[in-house]
């Protein structure tokens, strides 16, 4: 597999248990043809010696800013210059704070800014520094400077906390290198709307009906068509995600908030992707206080009513119809049920998954899928939702923009 043939990735490696994790990072990297150089902090050297990422990389590694041999020649110059993209795996929140306030104390961060390659960030702490708000906003100042910010994941960490702050698997980071480095569509001059998340569609003051969609998918859309030039509206239900770098963000809540801030959108835009999950029912009417205990009663009742069907709303359009492209998130008959919505709500392409798999669909960072149009269908295997999105774009531009 060469997928990052003669890519030049510039690994930078911060202190951290999950330092460890870095050494399967540059294997997997090699694996696929791109050619690695490594750059350790002091600190990521009290975790892994340099002699293991040299002996994997078949580089030396570097390791200090004023080396007399590399200086000779401008050694930290010429690797800034050399490098397409700078990776650092892990970051730790001293490396986030010293980016973001423009620091170049050692030759990790002098490289950052001497360098004009792309600079992606896989962070690694305890969850209480992720949670920070001081990190908080140094990851917000990065990306406003269109740095990617790869994570963090969420489980259990070596101090025995459980939350955010995780290092991604080197698997997932080879996703996220090969999904930015790797050719894609050319979409300068176009325009995607697309839709992310839930739906809450309020009962009270404090209840609401909603659903498990993280909005992941819907993000990772964005975030890709971005990357290939789009110019990208995102309309997001409430979900705790960053926007992705260069994408209009516009926050709604219910359905008919989305619906609304979809058709403004849709006026503008060249393609309609609904990957919302969007509560098919709103309570009939919403109680003013909150509703209380029925007295003497086991059972109560919700009158329902239906939300309006946005995707479809889209794709009847007589006027400024967008290319419109639907999900169809299913637990049974997922192709069957798929092929008819395709088919009903006159969709140009939809995109079917299994939402009742474990590992896969709502909450999960990986997702596979088939996609329908009326010509027939392609099944993508299970990926990561970022490298699936990347094909996704991809199928997407040359089905709306073939002719």
């Amino acid at each position: 597999m060469s997928s990052l043939a003669n890519k030049r990735i510039l690994l930078g490696i911060s202190g951290g248990i999950a330092a460890y994790k870095s050494a399967d990072l540059v294997r997997r990297l090699k694996e696929r043809g791109a050619d690695v150089r490594v750059v350790m902090t002091a600190g990521a050297q009290e975790f892994i010696k340099p002699l293991t990422f040299q002996a994997l990389s078949g580089h030396p590694v570097h390791t200090d800013l004023l080396d007399p041999a590399a200086e000779a020649a401008m050694g930290h110059i010429e690797l800034a210059k050399w490098a397409e993209l700078i990776l650092i795996a892990p970051a730790s929140a001293q490396v986030l704070a010293k980016l973001a306030g423009g620091m170049a104390d050692d030759l990790l961060s002098t490289l950052c800014l001497a360098s004009e390659a792309t600079l992606a960030l896989a962070p690694a702490m305890n969850q209480a520094m992720w949670r920070h708000p001081a990190t908080a906003a140094n990851v917000d100042t990065l990306q406003a400077r269109n740095t990617l910010i790869w994570g963090p994941a969420a489980g259990s960490q070596a101090c025995g906390d459980v939350g955010p702050g995780r290092m991604l698997e080197p698997e997932a980071l080879v996703a996220e290198v090969e999904s930015l480095l790797q050719p894609r569509a050319d979409l300068r001059g176009k325009h995607f709307a697309i839709t992310a998340g839930p739906t809450r569609e309020s009962l009270d003051p404090v209840r609401y009906l909603t659903n498990h969609s993280s909005g992941k998918m819907g993000f990772a859309l964005a975030a890709a068509a971005r990357r290939a030039g789009a110019e990208v509206t995102l309309i997001a239900g409430p979900v705790n995600l960053p926007t992705p770098a260069g994408v209009k963000r516009v926050d709604v809540v219910d359905a008919r908030e989305m619906q609304e801030a979809a058709e403004r959108a849709a006026d503008l835009c060249d393609v309609f992707i609904a990957a919302a999950a969007v509560a098919d029912f709103r309570p009939e009417r919403i109680a003013q206080e909150k509703i209380k205990k029925s007295d003497g009663s086991d059972r109560d009742t919700l009158a329902l009513v239906k939300n309006p069907d946005i995707v479809a709303g889209i794709a009847a359009r007589n006027e400024r119809r967008p290319f419109t492209v639907g999900f169809a998130a299913e637990t049974e008959k997922v192709l069957e049920h798929a092929a008819g919505k395709l088919s009903r709500k006159k969709l140009d392409m939809i995109i079917a998954n299994d939402v009742s798999e474990a590992d896969s669909g709502f909450n999960s960072e990986r997702n596979r899928v088939t996609v329908l149009d009326p010509s027939g269908r392609t099944e993508l295997p299970q990926s990561l939702k970022t490298a699936l999105a990347e094909q996704l774009i991809g199928m997407i531009a040359a089905q709306a923009f073939s002719q």
